[in-house]
């Protein structure tokens, strides 16, 4: 009964095909738009990175994957400091890029900074300057993506006393607890 009209069911695979293949479709176009894809602006590759830097993607090893998709890197060294910053900008328009090639431009990033974390010492080392690093973003395998440079992490001040403070919870040694509450108070202090 159900093969005594195999024209329907073929036109109803053939539906049943084109449907799945069109979701296919759209659910690349989606991951081309999320990790790079050449349709889109460099910068905002650049942009979304330094973003989920300043909300501390690179704080720790869960995260850090998150920035997978807009790097060329593979690991990153043991940073034995963090900037932090206010803010940061990445200039959207191609006329304040350095354009190396089609497939290879150079983005001046700007950033805010109020300071330096040393997370060996819990020390902060204030320093109210505006740094300027040149981004290196090139087509790799039809994705934009940052080649350089490996930068140590740019976080948000916000996002870096919150990180002391977790420190500071999870601390059991009374000095080092002391060492963090001190460098909690500094970092909320900087205006």
């Amino acid at each position: 009964m159900l093969l005594s009209n195999p024209i329907a069911i073929a036109g109803r695979s053939l539906m049943a095909i084109l449907w799945m293949l069109s979701v296919l479709a759209w659910f690349n176009a989606a991951a081309l738009a999320q990790t790079g894809g050449l349709s889109h602006s460099p910068a905002e590759i650049v942009k979304k990175y330094f973003e989920l830097d300043q909300k501390g993607a690179k704080l720790d090893s869960m995260s850090f994957e998150a920035l997978a998709p807009y790097r060329s890197w593979q690991a990153e060294p043991a940073w034995g400091k963090v900037i932090v910053i206010r803010g940061f900008s990445v200039p959207e328009h191609h006329r304040h890029w350095e354009i190396v090639n089609p497939l290879e431009v150079v983005i001046p990033v700007t950033f805010q900074v109020i300071g330096s974390v040393y997370l060996e010492t819990a020390g902060f080392l204030p320093d109210d300057t505006v740094e300027e690093i040149r981004v290196r973003v090139k087509s790799i395998r039809n994705r934009w993506r940052i080649i350089e440079p490996v930068l140590p992490p740019h976080v948000g001040q916000k996002r870096m006393i919150n990180y002391v403070r977790e420190a500071w919870v999870k601390e059991t040694e009374p000095a080092k607890r002391e060492s963090l509450a001190v460098l909690q108070d500094e970092l909320r202090k900087v205006k």
